[in-house]
């Protein structure tokens, strides 16, 4: 049995009785945190996901879904937006689908989908945080718009679209060139330059 220094039984003494359990100072605290912070590997953590904006139109509507020898023009654009929230390295990332099909003149259908997530980074370095929050967030977002985009589609009476994988690292990399290009003209533009 084990025997507590005043010589009871640690079973059934208090360690101190009346003592208060000592909390680690603001300053201990504050660096235990950030220790564990620094142990954790680097990530992306999904906090939640939602449609904010979801449009189908079928304007030719019952002629639009005869049948025809005439395969339809497809097109297709995917934009990216993030926005920081401000707090804990958090962002909320914009993933916008938008599909346009016409045979001829006729329009089709017209399909939109804006899908957004709420994403925190954490442990990663200021310089890759934008890049891993253009490329990486929108392609854990990609599956779940392009499922939404599929099955409204299905529903507007055609087959469903289903749209290729995006290469989010091409469409940063391309908008990163488009922001160059703009900075540059706004230098060029300056009096004085």
């Amino acid at each position: 049995m084990a025997q507590s220094s005043n010589g009871g039984d640690a079973g059934n003494q208090p360690a101190s009785a009346g003592a208060k359990p000592q909390k680690p100072e603001s300053g201990e605290a504050k660096q235990q945190q950030e220790q564990q912070q620094q142990q954790q590997p680097p990530g992306i953590h999904v906090l939640g996901q939602y449609i904010k904006d979801l449009s189908f139109e079928n304007p030719a509507a019952p002629r639009s879904l005869r049948p025809s020898d005439v395969n339809p023009e497809l097109q297709v654009n995917v934009n990216v937006n993030a926005k920081a929230l401000g707090e804990n390295a958090q962002f909320e990332v914009e993933l916008k689908l938008n599909a346009n099909a016409k045979r001829g003149d006729d329009t089709m259908f017209i399909a939109e989908v804006l899908y957004a997530g709420i994403f925190q980074v954490r442990n990663v370095p200021q310089e890759h945080v934008r890049p891993m929050v253009l490329i990486e967030c929108p392609r854990l977002l990609f599956p779940f718009a392009r499922h939404i985009l599929a099955d409204v589609t299905r529903q507007g009476g055609f087959p469903p679209l289903l749209i290729d994988p995006v290469d989010f690292a091409a469409l940063y990399r391309q908008k990163l060139a488009d922001e160059n290009v703009q900075q540059a003209a706004a230098q060029a533009a300056q009096p004085g330059s």
